[in-house]
Parts: C-alpha cells; sequence; structure tokens
C-alpha cells in the first residue's frame, strides 16, 4: 500500500526560469520552504542529461524525504528509481505505465471529465487538472479550463486532483475551493525574485498545512 501523498504544494520544474542558478539547489530551498512534491520536467534534453539532472535532483529529494515525480519519461523514473511518473494523453499509454511501474506513484494530465473517469479506471494515482488559466509555461497546454471548468473534473473524479495552469497566490483560494488537493506551480515559483518567499506566500492557502509551517 502507498503512503499517503501529499500534494498541497506542487513544484514541476522548468530550467528557463532557473536564470543561471544551479536546479537541485533551488529545488532545495523550495522543499524546505514548505514544497511537498517535486516533478522533473525536461523537455528538450537528451536521455543521459535527463538521466544525470535527476540523479542529482533525487539526491536532495530522497534526502529531504519529498517524492519525485519523472514527467513523460518512463524509462528515466525507472533507472532513477524514482518514486513516480506523469504522464500525458501523447505519452505512453496509460495502462502500461501502470503495469510497468507497480508500486510507483502515477500520474495523468486530464482536461475533461471522460479523462478524469478513464484515468480512474486505468490505475492512476492521481490526476493533473489543466490548465486552469491561461499558460506561457507549456505551449500545447490547451484552452483553460476556468474554475467552473476545474469544479466540473474535481466533482466527477474519485482520484485526488492537481490543479496546474497559471496559478498564483492570488487565485490559489478559489482554485483549492474546488476540491482540489494541491496546486502544481512552475512560474509562479522558480520565476519569483524570491523563491522561499513565493512558497510561503502559496503555504497558507493550500492544504493541508505542511508540517514545517508554524
Amino acid at each position: 500500500m502507498k503512503p499517503r501523498i501529499d500534494y498541497s504544494l506542487y513544484l514541476a520544474t522548468g530550467r528557463a526560469f532557473l536564470r543561471g542558478r544551479d536546479l537541485a539547489a533551488v529545488v532545495e530551498e523550495a522543499v524546505a520552504a514548505g514544497v511537498t512534491l517535486v516533478q522533473l520536467r525536461e523537455k528538450t534534453a537528451g536521455a543521459r542529461e535527463f538521466y544525470e539532472i535527476g540523479r542529482r535532483l533525487h539526491a536532495v529529494t530522497r534526502r529531504l524525504r519529498v517524492p519525485l515525480i519523472i514527467n513523460d519519461r518512463l524509462d528515466i523514473a525507472l533507472a532513477l528509481d524514482a518514486e513516480g511518473i506523469h504522464v500525458g494523453q501523447d505519452d505512453l499509454p496509460l495502462e502500461r505505465v501502470r503495469a510497468l511501474a507497480p508500486g510507483r506513484i502515477v500520474g495523468f494530465s486530464v482536461q475533461t471529465v471522460a479523462d478524469a473517469e478513464f484515468a480512474a479506471r486505468t490505475g492512476a494515482d492521481y490526476l493533473g487538472v489543466g490548465p486552469v488559466f491561461t499558460t506561457a509555461t507549456k505551449a500545447d497546454a490547451g484552452d483553460a479550463l476556468g474554475v467552473e471548468g476545474l469544479r466540473r473534473v474535481v466533482a466527477a473524479s474519485p482520484l485526488p486532483c492537481v490543479a496546474i495552469g497559471g496559478i498564483t497566490p492570488a487565485n490559489a483560494e478559489a482554485v483549492m475551493a474546488c476540491g482540489v488537493a494541491g496546486c502544481c506551480v512552475i512560474s509562479a515559483l522558480l520565476g519569483a525574485p524570491d523563491l522561499s518567499a513565493a512558497v510561503t506566500a502559496f503555504r497558507p492557502i493550500v492544504r493541508p498545512p505542511h508540517p514545517r509551517d508554524g
């Protein structure tokens, strides 16, 4: 049986926002401030480079006892012995990912109620639902669902749902009110001038409270 996963403040990486900073150091700062789950996204790296980035990052997340989710690449997730894998509609079929990653966290990207129902039948552990708001972070993200669209998908899903796409501290309260398990954030954290302060701004909004909160 998998341990309970805290999806409340889910950081997805994007090296375009690092401005020369070291990814492992940035993630360590984010987790220390209250990030509860980390997804490694590498859209342009080759397999060897992706693996080496992941190896360094996994050393940090393991030490800090935060799960590492690998985006898209099941081979990299298995090679790293990462805690999870997240796939989308155009990646390996969800049923094969589930079969090849027993005991690991499996996430699936959805936009519709039908997608959510399929994922629940096919073995996903959680859903990434979005984009909720317009975002430039993912070029092929599709049309924004809006809060009401998010609410419909969450209401139809028996699985924990993580909202993604254009989420900031200013709109996160409305997002959390839809019943999601957490928010996945990229630019509002990694693009912030003060990463720790940005994480701290999210922490009172997302639930449940993090153990490091005062």
